[in-house]
């Protein structure tokens, strides 16, 4: 032990120690850098001499934020936004979804959704196609939406031709076979399956309260392929679909992150004058239906007890979502009704964070918040307390009331002719009645006092959200393309902001007040048994403080 410690100690001391001598430091190590070396005398200010001089990118005006856009001789809308950067985002959108399937099979978007990016008159195979995107560092996606279908590459923006003929191609030429028809039944059985299995009720939510919100008509028809009508389409029910719908007056090229001029050069090449797989007649079936709302109710009894399985199962849940209807994004309502979804917020139960996170939206603070609080400054205990209230208290200290909501979430669905405003909630099944009670009451707080401090903190989350979206390349190309399919013409972000902020409390009173005049639209799930009828609903909405009606039992 000894020796070691020796040794120890020696190696500290550094070589030349050894024997006991005195540790000696040489010369300190001296690295000459640039400033000291060759050039002395230069000063970090000037240029050194002999290299090249530099040239930076400059901007002129609103330049790099205008969003360009072209219409070529047969009426698809090409549209680019400049971005810096290698890569780009390049996609075809087409006014064509669900809520134009009213003459024919429900389930057709769905099914051309899953058939995107195959085999087309050019490419043998998706793998062709993937294969193709790969030499250009490129990623393929298909989205389909009540009201719009979407195909997106992003790619090299050296591969510009070559990802526009690819999007041309897998648009305008696919080939439909028998083997992948029979694989896209195959693939939407399993969603189906699966959107019936999942825990999470959302998806299936919002399917049920479009159909109760627009009975049979527009974007209340089926999004998701029914079951029955997974055998039944064919290429032939396809090609008459894509023949009225996928025509140039209603499609968008839309590209970030490369040249305009190019772009345009590209559709030119590409997309006109191109037959497609289906033929050149023109669209003569075209649905123009302007969406009808009608509110109602849709219940779906089921027995959610074994949801998820496993060593710390999900509870039994009943999921309610109750909405009424707001207006377009057209309108200029649109933007007060964000404003007040973002106000409204909410959330998971478990869902912890601090403002950012929507900790101080109504439904968190009204709702779901598991801790009780005093936001006071004169508390005697701060912001929060979780048990009792502080003794000494001289404010409002009340002790939270709704600790078994799992959830109270609200969300914003907007159309071109409509729109929906909705909360979801979910809770144990025997709490069902004072759970609706509780968001019909949410809906008639809307339209009473609106604190300035929360209309601040609503307008500066909302537009913290949408400038943080706008950062990622995918998400600037699908606002340029969904805007300049809606409006030909798109609003830059610094625009909207202003409108955020020149929203006021009174105009969250009136579109609040104007949307509590409609019929409700409810949508149940899981065990229904004390669901208020939805006539009860409805006269709670239309009462002072969103109280249900009085029900009297004899027997319990």
């Amino acid at each position: 032990m000894a020796a070691v410690v020796l040794a120890a100690t020696r190696l500290l001391r550094g070589p030349g120690s050894w024997g006991g001598a005195r540790l000696r430091f040489g010369a300190p190590a001296c690295r000459q850098f640039s400033s000291g070396g060759a050039y002395p005398s230069i000063p970090l200010s000037s240029p050194l001499p002999g290299v090249p001089t530099p040239v930076f990118a400059t901007v002129d005006g609103q330049e790099k934020f205008e969003t360009k856009i072209t219409t070529l001789d047969n009426g698809l809308r090409v549209a680019s936004q400049n971005k810096f950067g290698q890569f780009c985002t390049v996609g075809i959108l087409i006014n064509s979804g669900s809520r134009y399937e009213a003459k024919y099979l429900s389930g057709i978007a769905h099914f051309l959704e899953k058939l995107a990016f195959s085999s087309t008159d050019r490419f043998g195979s998706k793998d062709e196609i993937l294969l193709t995107l790969e030499k250009h560092g490129g990623i393929c996606d298909c989205q389909t939406s009540r009201d719009t279908t979407m195909y997106a590459v992003s790619a090299d923006s050296k591969g510009l031709d070559t990802v526009v003929g690819l999007l041309a191609d897998v648009v305008l030429h696919p080939r439909l076979t028998d083997e992948e028809l029979e694989m896209t039944r195959m693939a939407v059985q399993f969603e189906l399956e699966d959107l019936n299995m999942r825990p999470d009720p959302e998806p299936l939510l919002t399917e049920m309260i479009h159909e109760a919100a627009y009975r049979g008509n527009t974007v209340g028809l089926h999004r998701f392929c029914p079951t029955e009508n997974v055998a039944k389409i064919d290429r032939e029910v396809l090609h008459s679909y894509l023949r009225n719908y996928y025509t140039p007056d209603r499609m968008v090229l839309a590209a970030v992150g490369v040249e305009h001029s190019l772009l345009v050069e590209c559709a030119r090449k590409y997309l006109l004058g191109t037959r497609p797989a289906w033929g050149s007649g023109k669209a003569v079936d075209v649905d123009r239906s302007v969406a009808q709302y009608t509110g109602g109710i849709v219940k779906l009894e089921r027995d959610m007890s074994n949801v998820s399985l496993g060593p710390a199962p999900f509870p039994e849940l009943t999921h309610i979502m109750i909405g009424l209807e707001s207006c377009s994004f057209l309108e200029g309502d649109f933007i007060p009704f964000a404003v007040l979804n973002m106000m409204m917020g909410g959330g998971g139960s478990f869902s912890a964070g601090g403002p950012g996170k929507g900790m101080f939206t109504r439904l968190y603070l009204n709702v779901l918040n598991r801790w009780a609080g005093c936001f006071s400054p004169g508390c005697p205990r701060g912001s929060f307390w979780t048990v009792t209230p502080p003794s000494g208290c001289p404010f409002l200290c009340v002790p939270h009331r709704h600790h078994w909501m799992y959830n109270a979430t609200s969300y914003h669905h907007s159309y071109e002719d409509t729109g929906l405003l909705c909360i979801h909630a979910s809770a144990d099944p025997r709490q069902v009645r004072e759970m609706v009670e509780i968001i019909t009451k949410e809906f008639i707080l809307m339209a009473g006092t609106v604190d300035e401090v929360e209309l601040e903190r609503a307008k500066t989350q909302l537009m913290s959200m949408l400038m943080m979206n706008l950062e990622s390349r995918p998400v600037i190309f699908e606002d340029v393309g969904r805007q300049v399919l809606a409006t030909c013409s798109r609003k830059l972000p610094q625009e909207l902001c202003a409108l955020i902020r020149n929203v006021k409390p009174e105009d969250i009173k009136r579109v609040a007040s104007q949307m509590l005049r409609r019929k409700p639209a409810v949508a149940a799930l899981g065990d229904l048994t004390d669901l208020p009828t939805y006539e009860h609903v409805q006269a709670a909405l239309s009462s002072k403080d969103g109280r249900l009606p009085r029900t009297y039992r004899l027997f319990r």
